[in-house]
Order: C-alpha cells, then structure tokens, then sequence
C-alpha cells in the first residue's frame, strides 16, 4: 500500500512533468508569428536583415514579421487577433521595451503579456516569450540586463523564455546600430540564439 508521504512525492513529479511538457514539432509547413517592436521590425538594418527573415532562412519555413517600430505592449496586443488570423502554429513573444522607455506602469505591461499568452492559447498555438532589456545607468558602461517580468511570468504563465539574447547584443556595441536597436550582426546572431531554443524545445 503506498504511503502518503509516496503519494505526495509521486503526485509532485507528475506534476512536473506534465509542466515540463513536450511541444508539438512544428510540420514543414507550418508558419512562426514574431510578434514585437522595432527590434522584432528590424530598425537599424537593411531591408530583409530583420531578425524573422534571417530565422526563415534558417529554418526553411514562413516567419510572419509581426514587428511595428514604436509598439508598446497594448499596440502589440490590439494587433493580436488579426495576426493570429493568418494561423501561424507558433508564436515568439518579444515586447515590452517601448513600454519602458515610456515608463509605463509595470503592472500594465504585465497584464497585456498575461493577455498576449491567454490569447495564443487559445487558438491552440504554442507562445514562446523573449526576454526584453530595460535600460539602467548601467547601459551606459555596457551592462545591458533584461527585466525581472519576463522570468517571473514565464514561471507563472509556464511559457519557455529565451533569457540572454538581446541583453548581451544590446551590449556589445559591434551588434548595435544604436543605443537601443540592432544591426544586421545583431539580428542575425538574435536569429541564430533563437533557432537553437526553438530547436531544444522540440518544436522545429
């Protein structure tokens, strides 16, 4: 007869495991949504360097450039339902950083993030969220660091997070076209960084 601290014990790694989840490999066919900003545009870069269309080419598939130059996080979510109507099987989350150039309240980037994610589920489509830099004294001496939000809802909300990429190209001014966007460099190697998470998690 099992034991009820075994149950406990059982019960949490089913848990577990059913957080840690495999994601469904993505058919050939299949189109990603790169739902952003300017980063996610491409500003600072030529024409067909963005970082979405530098990922088609890595991956042999359709990436939508769902990026606006200027977009906060409730733009990017009102644009939402028509970009999800081109039924794209995944969706990579990267937004938030006009949002704290602006100093928008905190909780209103988190809510429209939580909303995002609600809103991918359910049209049945995986989201990945990116982790956005918010930009400190420390910038300015090359110290680039991404905001706490996006690993304290990607731990609520059980999204993969890709922690790391544009922190460290928006750090490395040989990546940078300016203060705050990337170059051609800068896209690619975000491409590259993102590929590879989208290959670990199974999904390509």
């Amino acid at each position: 007869m099992i034991s009820r601290r075994d149950w406990l014990v059982l019960s949490c790694a089913l848990l577990a495991g059913c957080r840690r989840k495999r994601f469904r490999k993505l058919a050939a066919g299949d189109a990603i949504l790169a739902l952003g900003d300017s980063l996610t545009a491409g500003f600072g870069a030529p024409k067909g360097a963005d970082y979405p269309a530098q990922l088609a080419q890595m991956l042999g598939r359709k990436v939508i450039n769902g990026g606006v130059l200027g977009d906060t996080s409730a733009q990017a979510l009102a644009r939402l339902p028509d970009l999800l109507a081109q039924k794209p099987k995944l969706v990579v989350v990267s937004i938030g950083g006009n949002d704290f150039l602006q100093r928008q309240p905190e909780s209103g980037t988190r809510e429209n993030i939580r909303k995002m994610v609600a809103m991918i589920r359910a049209a049945d489509v995986p989201a990945v969220l990116v982790a956005i830099p918010h930009f400190t004294t420390g910038a300015l001496l090359g110290m680039v660091s991404e905001h706490p939000l996006y690993a304290e809802l990607a731990d609520e909300l059980d999204v993969p997070l890709l922690k790391g990429a544009w922190a460290d190209i928006l750090g490395d001014k040989d990546l940078k076209s300016d203060a705050v966007h990337a170059n051609a460099a800068g896209y690619r190697l975000f491409a590259e960084q993102l590929a590879g998470f989208l290959r670990k998690l199974g999904l390509v």
